[in-house]
């Protein structure tokens, strides 16, 4: 009798003990029925290629990737980016297709698919982006094509954030960049994300008061048990919707898991249950 093989998976970071990611797959697999194993790898710093390699070898199926890594895995697949991974110049998505390796990116869907299950409107709004690092980088191209009115990207050093808009040259009247002292703008801005990190460390980026239009929306991707210190901030300064970045997670999982497995997830029953896991 042949032992039946369960299609194994993994999230890839360093470090990479406190992700999420392995419950989310295994919710998703619940859900539609869909047997499979995701581990938690974490990868020394000089040996990522390496540890990618040795999954795949062992007949592993699909990879995600997080810190510090996502470029690397770019420059692994760069025979076969996704248009998306093309555009972010990150990948967070790896599998194998015809013994070669693929690659896509998808925290871009994932941002506009909870911005949009919370009724966020981006076509036709004002965006404030706070941080110019791979997270940034990832979301400018679907914020851009979501039909966003004006895009800003503002961060601590000036000069990251001018460098990061130059990978969209022709979006040069929607699209700018500047310091945190040039986050402020006339009426205020509809949305503000905050994708630094600086929540991990309980701090706040040292932004303007005075940012948010009158029906705004605050969304830190970053997400804890409790609102994260920029929620706090943004609330204190007006922001009528806060939300962390949970559901960003969830929506860019579910997106890997349907160029995985070919099928679509539901993520506000699983965002639900890893929300309540979390303030358990």
């Amino acid at each position: 009798m042949q032992l039946k093989t369960i299609p194994s998976f993994g999230v890839v970071g360093n470090p990479i003990k406190h992700s999420r990611s392995p419950r989310i797959h295994l919710l998703f697999g619940e859900q539609l029925g869909i047997e499979l194993q995701y581990d938690r790898i974490e990868a020394p710093l000089n040996q990522f290629a390496t540890t990618v390699q040795h999954f795949f070898n062992h007949g592993g199926r699909g990879l995600n990737i997080t810190v510090p890594f996502k470029l690397e895995a770019k420059e692994l697949a760069c025979a076969h980016l996704s248009a998306r991974a093309q555009q972010a110049m990150a990948v967070n998505t790896l599998w194998m297709q015809k013994n070669e390796l693929h690659g896509c990116n998808t925290d871009g869907v994932g941002l506009l698919g909870d911005l949009l299950r919370q009724s966020v409107v981006v076509l036709g709004a004002k965006v404030l982006l706070v941080g110019a690092g791979g997270a940034a980088r990832g979301v400018i191209g679907p914020l851009l094509e979501a039909g966003c009115s004006e895009l800003r990207v503002v961060n601590r050093t000036a000069s990251r954030a001018h460098e990061l808009i130059k990978a969209w040259p022709n979006h040069s009247k929607t699209l700018s960049a500047g310091g945190l002292a040039d986050a402020s703008t006339p009426g205020g801005w509809n949305i503000v994300i905050n994708a630094s990190a600086s929540s991990l460390s309980d701090q706040v980026p040292d932004l303007p008061r005075g940012l948010y239009a009158s029906d705004s929306c605050a969304y830190d991707m970053m997400y804890d048990c409790k609102a994260t210190p920029f929620m706090d901030q943004a609330a204190s300064d007006g922001a009528q919707l806060r939300s962390d970045g949970l559901g960003m997670l969830v929506g860019q999982a579910a997106e890997s898991f349907y160029i995985w497995h070919g099928v679509k997830p539901d993520v506000s029953s699983v965002i639900n249950k890893v929300r309540a896991e979390l303030t358990a």
